[in-house]
């Protein structure tokens, strides 16, 4: 395929209307962006909305830091998908789903991300205890090119019989209650290495349904307002801490770069599922105490490696 074949999306009729319409309608309004001084107003808008975005928490050398680093994991993964079919859909990728630890906590980037005080301080205050766990470093990537929305989700579900969920999950024997009607037992905090903006594909959440237990709208019913309720424009070396029960998705890129979304993954402190070890320990044993309390489920036994590497399974 030529560059000026693969570049053909951009001068297609549907993506220069698309940009327009985005140009003049995406982004929530009124976006609340707090500083990282507000942790009682993050935890007050995370627990209305079911996400916040925070300013200012990463400094510029961190931030260059995690884009190269978040630059070098893409590459590796995208030799391996030469037409761009994703693992999360067209032009989309899983930084988990890619890799053998389900993870990215080998890496030093993911590994510094354990280390910014500002982003666990306020994890701390949503959880009302220091004593949350790590789940997984992951997050997600979209190239140019990921004109397609991708389908609202949430990222956990109750049990169901027959082996239809992956691992053990909410389940009330009593059906009462469902995992939407407790606190929240787990959150993702997305680290932005670079502006999102209004075209680069932006995730789109849906406030307030954290706790709904209506059907989430498939794309084709899903009305125009929730597809333009995107969180931008957020600038870089922000913060988005999110419920994962609420309604989210993927958003078109149809900017020149690609939108990197790296994340840190935390259960409460009541929570747990099962977890994959994805650090080892010498590298475990060079992180801060604080870090490694964090990261204390996630490492690998003394004796034992971990095996790293990418994969293109679906997460």
């Amino acid at each position: 395929m030529s560059v000026s074949e693969a570049e053909d999306w951009k001068t297609e009729p549907s993506t220069v209307a698309l940009r327009a319409h985005l140009e003049a309608n995406n982004g929530i309004n009124g976006l609340d962006i707090l500083d990282v001084k507000d942790v009682a107003k993050a935890v007050e808008l995370f627990n209305r909305d079911g996400f916040v975005v925070v300013a200012n928490v990463l400094n510029s050398e961190q931030i260059d830091f995690l884009w190269k680093g978040c630059c070098e994991v893409a590459a590796e993964i995208l030799e391996l998908d030469e037409d761009r079919k994703g693992n999360r859909g067209n032009h989309r990728y899983s930084f988990g789903g890619s890799s053998m630890t389900r993870g990215q906590l080998h890496r030093p980037e993911w590994q510094m991300l354990l280390e910014v005080k500002a982003a666990t301080d306020i994890v701390s205050a949503i959880f009302g205890s220091p004593d949350f766990v790590l789940r997984a470093a992951s997050g997600d990537f979209c190239l140019p090119g990921a004109v397609e929305y991708q389908p609202l989700h949430s990222d956990v579900r109750d049990w169901a019989p027959g082996g239809l969920t992956p691992f053990s999950s909410f389940h009330d024997p009593r059906a009462h209650l469902t995992i939407r009607d407790l606190p929240c037992p787990y959150v993702a905090v997305n680290f932005l290495p670079q502006d999102v903006t209004k075209l680069n594909g932006p995730t789109r959440q849906i406030p307030g349904t954290q706790h709904s237990r209506v059907p989430i709208p498939s794309l084709i019913d899903e009305p125009e307002w929730m597809r333009l309720s995107t969180v931008c424009p957020a600038p870089a070396g922000s913060i988005m801490i999110r419920d994962v029960r609420a309604w989210h998705g993927g958003t078109p890129n149809i900017s020149d770069s690609m939108r990197f979304i790296p994340n840190l993954e935390f259960y409460a402190p009541w929570f747990r599922e099962p977890i994959v070890p994805s650090i080892t320990y010498e590298a475990y044993k060079k992180l801060s105490e604080r870090a490694q309390w964090i990261a204390r489920e996630c490492v690998a036994e003394s004796s034992e490696g971990i095996r790293t590497g990418v994969t293109m399974r679906a997460p």
